[in-house]
């Protein structure tokens, strides 16, 4: 919901990534009196990977490579003083590469035909310093936020309020009634009731897109969600956040947060915990809970040389609900799995703001019962390129509902499951054109597990991002 938050008037703080304030105060300020704005961009993603399934697969082949581009239109104008409004439509095409060069797609679509979304259809409202926005949108809090690591983004239909009147504060108030995420509580569709449409797409956030063929996108949140918060900078070198999520058929959840910078020294905590509701919408065993507890530290002194941080998170063991179920996941992703032959109970693809979360391989730091680490080195290059090197280790321990079906994977006791990412990407900006060359060595104990094996061996990912923005 919050979207980059104010230390002051007009000004961002430097310690928080989240764009709440930035959208709502979108008002009179950020137009001409013509009060019309139009932006886009067009996006073309690859991915490839060297997981071979006997003799079919391997790097480059189409059975084992993705790719889809998008086209994103948006517009934002004043309707009045202090009222502004903004809507998103996004299409997405395989440009007919299916079956020629890839087998699969980034997003929800049938892999054949071209589809739409109107992602973002909202309107804010600032009277003196609380400002309202209303409508379908993007939101960005700690467990509740839009990811963009696809070629589509997952939006929500939202009701925020956001008030600065307290010095160095903000205060935030919100209900989330809708989503176009990918997450499917327990692998059912409970009627359209939970934050899903039980369908999944092969990597994507915004299943099923919008076509000819089905209606809306947007499925009902947690038969609605509630959420506050408070953001503080009274002390100028720190930024404060306690945030509290309740969605009543499903869970409860807060969010502690605490960063500073100083003289080129970053540092930061975090302490997360969810409380899991067994209902006829979660039918875990009994109510349940987990946390996460993160911290890193970091120096970006150097910025002409290299950004360097350092961070490690660890989550407790939670057996009460039979599924082993995390905490620290985006909610609006989420994804919880009942044992099943291959598939680690209470397994998540949902991403994380955790400050050890993977590049690429999301969900292994929020797993019950897991130590994990992360580094990330960014540098310029003498102005040539950005290189980035992000490393991730991830430990799950004893956690004894961590079981499949027989109480192995392939053989392997998933009570013990280790994950190590090492990815290497190299950015470019020329003019209105991003790109962005990805390398990713996987080694997961639950990916890639050949016949016969009782743990999966590595792998390597190589990715491509175009993005042409206007």
């Amino acid at each position: 919901m919050l979207i980059e938050i104010c230390k002051t008037q007009g000004e961002y703080m430097k310690f928080t990534k989240m764009s709440l304030v930035a959208a709502l105060l979108i008002g009179s300020s950020a137009f001409a009196i013509d009060n019309v704005k139009v932006s886009g961009d067009a996006k073309l993603y690859y991915s490839t990977n060297d997981i071979k399934t006997g003799n079919t697969g391997g790097l480059f082949d189409a059975r084992s490579s993705a790719a889809q581009a998008s086209f994103g239109l948006g517009i934002t104008a004043d309707l009045a003083k202090g009222i502004s409004s903004g809507a998103h439509l996004t299409g997405l095409t395989t440009l007919g590469l299916e079956h020629q060069l890839v087998n699969n797609v980034w997003e929800g679509t049938n892999g054949v035909t071209d589809s739409y979304i109107l992602d973002e259809a909202w309107v804010a409202a600032t009277l003196g310093k609380t400002t309202a926005k209303l409508g379908r949108m993007e939101l960005d809090t700690p467990l509740t936020f839009t990811e963009k690591w696809s070629v589509a983004k997952n939006t929500f239909e939202a009701v925020v309020l956001l008030n600065q009147d307290l010095p160095d504060t903000t205060l935030v108030a919100a209900y989330v009634g809708g989503s176009n995420s990918n997450s499917d509580v327990n692998n059912a569709n409970f009627a359209g009731k939970n934050h899903g449409n039980g369908n999944n797409a092969p990597t994507g956030i915004a299943n099923t897109v919008q076509n000819s063929a089905n209606g809306t996108t947007f499925s009902q949140y947690y038969n609605g969600a509630f959420a506050v918060a408070a953001i503080n900078n009274s002390f100028k070198p720190v930024t404060l956040q306690a945030w509290y999520y309740d969605a009543p058929q499903f869970l409860d959840a807060y969010w502690l947060q605490a960063d500073a910078s100083m003289q080129g020294f970053t540092a930061g905590v975090q302490f997360t915990q969810t409380n899991w509701v067994k209902s006829a919408d979660l039918p875990i065993a009994k109510n349940a809970s987990n946390n996460a507890l993160a911290a890193v530290i970091g120096y970006n002194g150097m910025k002409d040389l290299a950004t360097i941080k350092v961070a490690y998170s660890t989550t407790g063991t939670e057996t009460d609900s039979s599924l082993s179920l995390g905490a620290g996941g985006n909610i609006a992703t989420y994804r919880v799995t009942s044992p099943g032959a291959g598939a680690l109970s209470g397994a998540t693809n949902a991403h994380s703001k955790l400050y050890t979360e993977a590049w690429w391989n999301y969900g292994y730091v929020t797993r019950a019962d897991t130590d994990a680490w992360n580094v990330t080195i960014e540098s310029p290059v003498n102005g040539l390129f950005d290189l980035g090197l992000y490393y991730t280790s991830t430990s799950t321990g004893t956690n004894n509902a961590s079981t499949v079906v027989g109480g192995t994977n392939n053989g392997l006791p998933l009570a013990a499951v280790n994950m190590t990412e090492l990815t290497v990407t190299a950015s470019k900006t020329v003019g209105p054109l991003d790109a962005t060359l990805a390398y990713i060595y996987t080694n997961a104990d639950d990916q890639n597990i050949k016949t016969g094996a009782t743990k999966g061996s590595a792998y390597s990912t190589i990715q491509a991002y175009l993005t042409l923005n206007f």
